[in-house]
């Protein structure tokens, strides 16, 4: 494309014409001829008559400049000039376009194909062979037509890893074995990540690289961690920049189990940095019900953290040295601590020696002086496998010798003999307070109440490492609790009892603070290699680069080893995995991970992804040209005294003109009629979402194909309608794709649909998340649609049922999975009179064909092919996929032959054949 004066021409030796115009003017001004003067005395014979038609002598200049107007304007619109046009040079020979294609590009996707099919436009109109190349998803580069690879974006999605170093490999050993040079346009995430570097210096001597990046900043949210009674959030932004906030949403299931936005927090990055953090303080029970936190308006794996058993409720073993005595409940050593964890606990019953197997996150010895042997052993071993084993004091303690001569393994220090009275009847003293929390607590933070006193407490005695264990302390210095770390696990030791005798501390709201704390520690026990040594987790769910979760299919187990210490990637993907009873959650980034830009080398250029919406101005000088012309008979007409005969004729063109479109059949509808009708059709309803858009065309082009192939019914390329516009009853099958940003129709558009129905046609409606959801208002899909199909003149609807025509009108089917393999498809509800009669495998319905099916199985997606006949979509994994996608090809040829015959396969003529092929 050639630019002149800011504009761009497809044909600008076209142009050339422009030169004839001064020509052009000299013929103009020498037709007519100019009049010459004689001398004829007869001429007086002519004075008084009058001349009706009189012809000027020169053309007028006004009309030879009309003239020039139109003509230059055919010419200008014949040479293809385009306004704003890609100030990018096409350049020559082959392309390959470079895709980082991570999760950190994956906000603006959208963006980043539209960069690529403008790219692949100006590639096909100079002529050259484009090679596509995603290095998340490396494969040998195939140069091909750009038409070719238009048709395949819609097939193109980030994945939820970074390029790893196998996939650098790859790439860069595929490069190597490329024969001859060509120009690469890099699209790159923004992110830095190992590798690149060796992949830029093959391409840099291969040709030029040019790379484009957006300039928005890469959002993303680390993994959650939970410390003192806090939800702890920490986002990250890949460049600094002014001062921005953000909000963060906690979503969960609510008690209906749908899921909701159950919390959201905003967070600010200061202006220049790059961080971002917020203490989230919820209850309990909400808490526990959180299932992931993502930045709102940030469409990534990144932009999303999953949360695993670190936020359940806790599992608590309560373990007394003293029995309870009957009726006297507030003198039980575990009263106070009941009551202060049944919020948030689960306790496990039962003596110490059966409580250990079921493994809870804490276990509680109120004044237990001594264990057996065998319950040291089994102790220890269990705390130093991660559990918290929290002890009180007590007088069987106190009079005990535990710990005087040497450290006990399930003490955090050694004590005194005896227990220290510090104030009541038989002590000089008074009640000692409590002292502030030192930094290094876990209890720093938490106000000391004035009228929290301890009258009794066993000692600690002096030692190198008491220091470092005193956790809280009285206002004399003395330990209060004390803590040691066991293994993986840790011992926290309160030095006085559990109920109100040597303190008024369990009366207070700071002992329900304090145990919150130390329960939030010992639920995030930390994932070490040498806890998950030996250990497998299955994928339950895994993310796509979007953040959306899809079941894992039949997805591998992961070694526990590899599941802390791997490198997301292909054979390792983000999600939540299941070992036993415990889930683990596997994000996109971790708990240290930053966010680095991308360096690039000087002699890189680096350009944005801004496209410039190119608008070809042809058509509108070609009009321009015909309106000029269009003046020029007039005013010739005018000048000639004859404009009155062609009044009549100028009105009647005027009137057809400015004619509203209502009135008038444009050659726009012709067409659309013609190739609606001509052949059998199908159709899908454009939502506004190009993506969504694209999968459905496809999809019903697959569709189309498997017809053609399998059965007698040969239907032209689909066809994408627009409600508002376009006519409906030319098609016997629209497919609907629900969206939750989708306009919702006029009156008019509900006319005409409702007019649709009545008149025999079937709307399939698809949300596309039953992997999600089940059937209802339970995603923001199924709540899209309630207001979509609200003012339609629907009949009641039932789940399909067994014996419906459905399920035999081409293929014997019970199941009807699309992408995904709900069993929630419904239907028009079967006539109250329909009875099944002796001998008969199903009932006698109507022939009416049912208006609507309703589904979210995702059935384009499954139906979906390329130009070539490839799937563009994957379904499951393996032979179970592609089996699941065949039964998925089967349900739409049975979809269309039920819309194109009706309930003709419930006749009575087709019993023996059904029975015969259900081996009845």
């Amino acid at each position: 494309m050639t630019v002149l004066a800011g504009i761009g021409f497809t044909a600008p030796w076209v142009l050339l014409g422009l030169l004839t115009l001064p020509i052009l003017w000299l013929i103009l001004r020498a037709v007519p001829p100019a009049p010459i003067r004689r001398l004829f005395p007869a001429v007086t014979l002519l004075l008084g008559l009058k001349d009706e038609e009189s012809v000027s002598d020169r053309t007028p200049w006004w009309l030879l400049l009309l003239r020039m107007l139109a003509a230059a304007a055919i010419i200008i619109g014949l040479a293809g000039p385009v306004l704003n046009p890609s100030r990018d040079q096409a350049g020559s020979g082959p392309l390959m376009l470079v895709l980082d294609a991570s999760w950190a590009g994956a906000t603006q996707w959208s963006s980043t194909l539209d960069q690529i099919d403008a790219q692949l436009a100006e590639a096909g109109r100079a002529g050259r062979t484009v090679a596509i190349l995603s290095l998340t998803q490396p494969e040998m580069p195939v140069f091909q037509s750009a038409e070719d690879w238009r048709g395949r974006l819609p097939g193109l999605a980030p994945a939820p890893w970074q390029p790893t170093e196998i996939q650098i490999e790859q790439t860069t050993a595929a490069l190597k074995q490329l024969d001859g040079g060509f120009d690469t346009h890099w699209l790159s995430d923004r992110l830095d990540y190992d590798g690149y570097d060796a992949i830029l210096a093959e391409l840099q001597r291969r040709g030029e690289v040019t790379v484009y990046q957006s300039a928005s900043p890469v959002f993303a949210i680390l993994p959650a961690s939970y410390q003192d009674g806090l939800i702890q959030l920490t986002a990250q932004r890949s460049e600094a920049g002014p001062a921005e906030e953000i909000s963060v949403l906690a979503q969960g299931r609510d008690p209906a189990g749908a899921m909701r936005v159950l919390q959201s927090v905003d967070m600010t990055f200061d202006s220049g940095e790059t961080q971002a953090q917020v203490d989230l303080s919820l209850p309990s029970e909400l808490r526990a019900r959180i299932t992931r936190f993502e930045i709102q308006g940030q469409r990534s794996a990144g932009a999303l953290t999953l949360t695993d058993d670190s936020l359940r409720r806790r599992e608590v073993a309560l373990i007394a040295g003293t029995l309870n005595r009957e009726g006297l409940e507030l003198l039980s050593p575990l009263h106070y601590l009941t009551q202060v964890l049944i919020p948030t606990a689960d306790f496990v019953e039962g003596g110490l020696l059966d409580v250990l197997p079921a493994n809870p996150d804490v276990i509680v010895l109120a004044d237990v002086a001594k264990l057996s042997a065998g319950e040291q052993e089994a102790m220890v071993e269990w705390v130093e496998q991660g559990g918290l084993l929290l002890r009180f004091a007590g007088p069987r303690m106190a009079a005990s010798d535990l710990g005087r001569d040497a450290e006990d393994a399930l003490l955090p220090v050694r004590l005194r003999s005896g227990g220290r009275s510090v104030g009541g009847a038989m002590s000089w003293g008074e009640a000692k307070g409590l002292a502030p929390f030192p930094e290094e607590s876990p209890f720093y933070g938490l106000e000391v109440p004035s009228d929290v006193s301890v009258t009794t407490q066993v000692m600690a005695q002096p030692d190198p490492n008491l220091a470092d264990r005193v956790i809280a302390s009285l206002s004399d210095g003395t330990p209060l609790v004390t803590r040691k770390a066991l293994g993986l696990g840790q011992v926290v030791l309160f030095h006085v009892t559990a109920d109100a005798e040597w303190s008024s501390l369990p009366l207070s709201g700071l002992f329900v603070e304090m145990l919150d704390r130390l329960a939030v520690a010992s639920a995030a026990k930390s994932r070490q290699e040498s806890q998950l040594q030996g250990t497998t987790w299955e994928p339950i769910q895994v993310m796509d680069g979007f953040g959306t979760l899809t079941d894992a299919g039949n997805l591998s187990g992961v070694d526990g080893v590899d599941l802390v210490s791997g490198q997301i990637g292909p054979d390792l993907r983000p999600g939540l995995y299941e070992s036993g009873k415990q889930k683990l959650a596997l994000n996109v980034l971790t708990e240290d991970a930053a966010l680095t830009p991308i360096s690039w080398p000087a002699d890189v250029p680096i350009k944005g992804q801004e496209i410039s919406t190119e608008t070809p101005i042809g058509g509108i000088l070609l009009s321009l040209a015909l309106l000029l012309l269009t003046l020029d008979v007039i005013a010739s007409l005018a000048l000639s005294g004859r404009l009155g005969l062609a009044r009549a004729a100028a009105v009647a063109l005027g009137a057809v003109l400015i004619a509203p479109d209502a009135q008038a059949q444009t050659p726009e509808d012709t067409e659309f009629a013609l190739n609606a009708t001509t052949e059998l059709v199908l159709a899908h309803v454009l939502t506004g979402n190009a993506e969504v858009d694209d999968i459905a065309g496809a999809g019903m082009r697959g569709l189309a194909q498997t017809l053609f192939y399998r059965t007698s019914v040969e239907p032209a390329d689909p066809i994408g309608v627009d409600l508002e516009r376009d006519e409906l009853a030319f098609f016997p099958l629209l497919y609907w794709p629900i969206t939750p940003d989708q306009p919702q129709p006029s009156a008019e558009a509900y006319s005409k649909l409702n007019a649709y129905l009545r008149s025999g046609g079937m709307i399939l409606f698809d949300t596309r998340d039953s992997d999600v959801a089940r059937f209802g208002a339970a995603s923001p899909n199924g709540r899209k649609l309630q207001q979509l199909a609200g003012p339609l003149n629907i009949p009641s609807l039932e789940p399909i049922p067994r014996d419906h025509v459905l399920t035999r009108t081409f293929y014997l089917l019970q199941d009807f999975p699309g992408r995904y393999a709900s069993t929630d498809v419904w239907v028009e509800s079967a006539p109250l009179d329909a009875e099944q009669i002796d001998g008969m495998p199903f009932r006698n319905l109507n022939d009416n064909v049912t208006p609507v099916v309703i589904g979210g199985n995702d059935w384009a997606g499954a139906w979906a092919v390329d130009r070539n006949g490839q799937a563009l979509l994957p379904v499951g994994r393996g032979y179970a996929g592609e089996r699941q996608r065949e039964l998925a090809n089967r349900f739409g040829v049975n979809l269309v032959m039920h819309v194109l015959t009706g309930n003709y396969k419930s006749d009575q003529v087709h019993v023996p054949a059904l029975l015969d092929r259900l081996g009845q």
